[in-house]
């Protein structure tokens, strides 16, 4: 009989179960007192209780876990020293969303060469990220399906769904269910309409398929997830950092009973695409906040060690330190920028 299904796949490799790699690398108190108090911090600025302002900031994309790790131990050190008005939580993102093709992130292709060893991929995630907040420092990521989740969700504080996929039922379902609060971007074409839709989608019951920590397939049944927020990144309309569009954005928040409280993404289109002007989107909503705007609650950065991007055509040639996805700002910007904010805030 004629083949009438896998006519493109070449072949399905077994992982290991969600539970075995938890058993292999278990969260630690260490860890697990970090990410609640984290989580509890984070509720508290998007419910009014907590006056600081969230700064999320870090590489684009994680490929090199030693860089990733002296990033975190500079960024523990700077966070402790502005604690009493920032609260800062390192942006870990491990995998990326392609407009077309591309290298898609360290769980996908760890070995930065096409093998796609996804099991050594969610072991080094893992071992990172207990790495992180073992060190007492939160970390944020990116979700982009929701089989991940499973491996990782219980090391992360802040998740962000990205424009990409925040008007894909899959991704408000999955949301619905997640642990801990939920940024959604604008769309790519600046519309906030349906990062307000999945603010509403996601904080409603939903079912669905899914795997359980035994990696087999079930329902899902989610309670909800009432800590969304909005996440301002520009888009194919220009940037949406400055006061009149923040405003607007508070009002169209307040009309569907939503959060007002949001963050903006001083890259992507707020930059236009540019990382060195990251600075001027960043300085323009630090102003905003200091002159009284406290419906601005976070904000989000891209910083490597060093600055710019490189290609990724010789893995064995890469510098350390520098983003092989978007562009950042190096760490001396990086502590500049966080230290002016904190004393704009005093």
């Amino acid at each position: 009989m004629k083949k009438t299904q896998y006519l493109h796949v070449r072949e399905t490799i077994p992982l290991i179960a969600p539970r075995l790699l938890k058993e292999k690398l278990p969260i630690t108190e260490e860890a697990a007192t970090t990410v609640i108090a984290s989580r509890e911090k984070l509720i508290g600025t998007l419910d009014g209780t907590e006056d600081r302002l969230v700064v999320m900031v870090g590489p684009c994309s994680i490929h090199q876990i030693e860089s990733a790790f002296e990033y975190a131990e500079r960024l523990k050190k700077l966070s402790d020293d502005v604690a009493d008005r920032l609260f800062i939580i390192m942006r870990v993102y491990f995998e990326k969303p392609r407009t077309t093709v591309g290298w898609k992130g360290l769980i996908n292709d760890p070995h930065l060469d096409d093998t796609f060893d996804i099991g050594t991929g969610l072991e080094l995630a893992r071992k990172l990220l207990l790495d992180i907040n073992n060190l007492g420092l939160a970390a944020a990521t990116e979700l982009l399906e929701p089989v991940t989740p499973q491996y990782i969700a219980d090391l992360i504080t802040l998740t962000a769904i990205g424009a990409r996929t925040t008007e894909s039922p899959t991704h408000r379902q999955m949301a619905s269910g997640l642990s801990m609060p939920v940024g959604y971007k604008n769309g790519t074409d600046g519309e906030l309409q349906i990062a307000m839709d999945a603010m509403v989608a996601a904080r409603s019951p939903h079912s669905f398929l899914g795997i359980d920590p035994d990696g087999n397939t079930c329902i899902v049944n989610t309670t909800g997830n009432p800590y969304g927020h909005l996440i301002l990144r520009g888009g194919r309309s220009g940037s949406n950092f400055d006061a009149a569009s923040v405003d607007a954005a508070i009002e169209r928040l307040d009309s569907r009973g939503l959060s007002p409280r949001l963050m903006v993404d001083c890259s992507h289109a707020n930059s236009n695409k540019d990382y060195r002007k990251q600075s001027i989107a960043w300085n323009a909503a630090v102003a905003q906040r200091a002159a009284g705007n406290r419906n601005i609650m976070g904000l989000m950065i891209e910083s490597n060690l060093k600055p710019g991007s490189q290609d990724l055509s010789d893995p064995s040639n890469l510098e350390y330190g520098v983003s092989i996805t978007d562009a950042c700002i190096d760490w001396d910007e990086t502590e500049k920028l966080i230290r002016e904010a904190h004393a704009a805030l005093s």
